[in-house]
Parts: C-alpha cells; sequence; structure tokens
C-alpha cells in the first residue's frame, strides 16, 4: 500500500479546513480589523478582502485538490502577510509554555509551502498527474 498519497491528502485537507475556519470567520465578522492594520502599515486598507482569496477559495482549492500548488502558495503568501501585520513583533517571542508566540502561524506557513512542493496526490480533483496539482 502506498501511502504517500494517503498523507499528502491529510496534509492538505487538514491545513485547509483549519485555514477555511479561520475565513469562515471572517466571512460572518468582516474584515475591519485587518483592513485597520493595513492603513495602519500606509497599505489601501481595500487588500483587506484578498483574505477571501487566501482563507476561503484557496483552502477550499486545496481540500478539494484542485490547483492545489498554487492555492497552498496562495495560503503561505497570506500567512507571510499576517505575520507580517499582525505578529511582527511576536516573532522572536515565547509563550507562557515556552513555544513560539507564533507557532500556530508557522505551523500553518510551513505546511503550505509543504504542500505547495508536494501537491495533491493521487486522491483529488486534480487526479493523478495534474500539472498544478
Amino acid at each position: 500500500m502506498n501511502t504517500e498519497d494517503t498523507g499528502k491528502l491529510v496534509l492538505r485537507v487538514a491545513l485547509g479546513l483549519l485555514i477555511l475556519l479561520h475565513g469562515i470567520f471572517k466571512l460572518q465578522h468582516g474584515v475591519g480589523a485587518i483592513a485597520g492594520m493595513l492603513t495602519g502599515h500606509g497599505l489601501p486598507g481595500v487588500f483587506a478582502y484578498g483574505v477571501y482569496v487566501g482563507e476561503v477559495v484557496a483552502p477550499a482549492l486545496m481540500i478539494a485538490g484542485f490547483y492545489t500548488r498554487i492555492a497552498a502558495l496562495v495560503v503561505a503568501i497570506n500567512m507571510i502577510v499576517a505575520l507580517a501585520l499582525a505578529h511582527a513583533n511576536e516573532l522572536f517571542a515565547l509563550n507562557a509554555m515556552g513555544g513560539s508566540a507564533i507557532e500556530l502561524q508557522a505551523m500553518f506557513l510551513f505546511a503550505a509551502v509543504a504542500v505547495a512542493l508536494l501537491g495533491a496526490g493521487r486522491f483529488s480533483v486534480g487526479g493523478l498527474h495534474g500539472r498544478f496539482n
């Protein structure tokens, strides 16, 4: 039994679902806080709507295994922006348990990079050998 494709499925679905939950929250509550952070950094607040691509569209594509590599790159970029805007002061900080203060964000970022490198695998809408899957 080849477990490589099963491992890819588990990784991309877990990452996709966990990021999608953040996107669903933003769909329900808006992106005003993100727009505020952007304008605080001298960027247009309208860029906040990009979070819907990074936390709703891209995770849904990853879960389905359709354009998985591109979707994972979008998630990785979304996480880099989140780290820069909301967590820059925590990059080298430790939490109360001695772990990194950004361990969740870092795990999302590096899992997205791993999915981008690995692709979707056989268990995906994209099938066996899709170029972007």
